[in-house]
């Protein structure tokens, strides 16, 4: 009878045990996609930001054709990269470069560095840039502590069975993304 009694409670252990490693497992994988969504918000929002940053360089800028072109077939790309944070990741920093190269190239038109239009989505795109660093640290952050559970023992032996995987970290190469410095002081 008392065998019986103390296999029971371990057995309600083990079970509880199971019931709260799942839970976590559950919390942290919420947290990753919670992350990844504020990622794709930030990434949309840059996205729909370029065309009218394109449309207000190309009437000071007609020649640069083939930057344009570059400009919109990488937008398309990472567009189409979907929510896998691996191949999201190289196609935002392909689509970084020719962006980049934009923003140096209006450096060399005072009017439309002088231009309200241009100043305000300038300011916008740095200000998504900030946005999508935040959410993607956020990201990688949850990201981190699911794979680390996941990894974990005793939470190994849950994570497998039940379908959890590790999540894979979004990375952008930052030295590619950083928008040129811009002063609007008018100081030479």
């Amino acid at each position: 009878m008392v065998a019986l009694i103390v296999i029971g409670v371990i057995a309600l252990v083990a079970l509880i045990g199971l019931v709260v490693v799942y839970n976590l497992l559950v919390g942290k994988r919420q947290m990753v996609r919670n992350g990844w969504a504020d990622i794709d918000v930030q990434l949309k929002r840059r996205a729909n930001l370029i065309p009218s940053l394109v449309e207000t360089v190309k009437g000071y800028a007609a020649h640069e054709r083939q930057l344009f072109e570059e400009v919109t077939a990488k937008r398309a790309q990472a567009q189409q990269a979907g929510d896998d944070a691996k191949a999201r990741g190289a196609a935002e920093s392909e689509l970084s470069r020719p962006v980049g190269k934009l923003m140096a190239v209006a450096e060399a038109y005072p009017d439309l560095k002088a231009s309200d239009n241009f100043r305000q989505l300038q300011e916008e795109l740095s200000d998504t840039e900030t946005k999508i660093e935040m959410a993607r640290r956020f990201y990688n952050g949850a990201v981190r502590e699911m794979n680390t559970l996941i990894e974990s023992f005793p939470s190994n032996l849950v994570a497998g069975p039940f379908g959890f995987h590790q999540a894979e970290f979004f990375e952008i190469e930052t030295s590619e993304r950083a928008l040129p410095d811009v002063d609007f002081g008018g100081t030479a």
